[in-house]
Formats: C-alpha cells, sequence, structure tokens
C-alpha cells in the first residue's frame, strides 16, 4: 500500500549548487530502467542546472545542454539518460512522437516543463517544482507518484529532514 498524499510530498531546500546536486546524486543512485522524472518551475529556476547534476551523477560523461531545440536528447551513463524540453510542443505534437518509448524503455527519462504534456506522462513519476530563491538558493517540491517514488521520499525523510 502507498503513502497518502500529504506522505508522498517533501520539500528539499538547496542553499546552493552543492546541495542541489546532493539531490540529484541521491535520486540518480536510485534510478533504474524506467524512472521518470517530471521538472516544472518558472524559466531560470534551475531544471537545466538540475538535469546536468543528476546526469553527472548517472556517470553521462558527454556534456548536457538544454535540448529546448531539439526536443529531445539520448546520453549513455549508467543507464541511458533521455532528457527532453517540451516547452516548445503542444500537447498533440508530443503525442505524435511516442514519448512513452522512452517513459517505459530501458533508461531513465528527465522531462523539463513536464506539465505541458501531463496528460500522457506515466503514472508512476517524480514530480520535481523548483523554485528560484536568492542567489543558488533553491527550493524543490518533490511529489511522488507510485512507487519506488514514495519510498525515495520515505528515505529522504528518515535521513533528517522534515517536509515543508
Amino acid at each position: 500500500m502507498g503513502l497518502d498524499q500529504a506522505s508522498a510530498e517533501w520539500v528539499y531546500e538547496a542553499k546552493d549548487l552543492e546541495g542541489t546536486g546532493q539531490l540529484a546524486a541521491f535520486l540518480a543512485a536510485r534510478a533504474t530502467p524506467g524512472t521518470v522524472i517530471a521538472l516544472d518551475g518558472d524559466l531560470g529556476a534551475g531544471k537545466t542546472a538540475f538535469s546536468q547534476l543528476f546526469a553527472k551523477h548517472l556517470e553521462v560523461r558527454d556534456t548536457v545542454n538544454s535540448p529546448t531545440f531539439t526536443i529531445i536528447k539520448e546520453y549513455e551513463g549508467r543507464l541511458p539518460f533521455y532528457h527532453m524540453d517540451v516547452y516548445r510542443l503542444s500537447l498533440e505534437e508530443a503525442e505524435e512522437l511516442g514519448l512513452d518509448e522512452y517513459f517505459y524503455g530501458s533508461g531513465v527519462t528527465l522531462v523539463e516543463w513536464a506539465s505541458i504534456i501531463d496528460e500522457i506522462m506515466p503514472e508512476q513519476l517524480l514530480r520535481i517544482y523548483i523554485e528560484a530563491g536568492p542567489g543558488s538558493e533553491r527550493k524543490m517540491h518533490l511529489t511522488a507518484q507510485g512507487e519506488p517514488y514514495e519510498q525515495w521520499i520515505t528515505t529522504l525523510r528518515q535521513n533528517g529532514a522534515a517536509p515543508k
């Protein structure tokens, strides 16, 4: 049985880029084939920076940059890493791309601006809404939808961080 909705949410506050990297490292270490992370936040909130740190901890050696104009970039790491930016897509265009092949494939998918294509996102995923603070401070609102994401949040809580 899964966690209730309130238990499936957690807020992580990063004081700097290193703090953001610690969360990215935690998540990348637990990623398995089919892991999907949905990123949202205002322009400049740090979605691409988070993606780069996540990729680094997934052992991607290539330079990871925003796939704004290419929509999807594929990288090799400990697992294949699929980095998507759907900012410029309509839902109809996204449906035609067959993104579910990535979502349910052998790699890890990270989608920037995921709320734009919410209707075609998998039921089980980890949502992260990033809020920019002063300097490189970030507040990340994590919402787990299904396993293993609920367990990830439970583990984060047990490591001493309280939900806010």
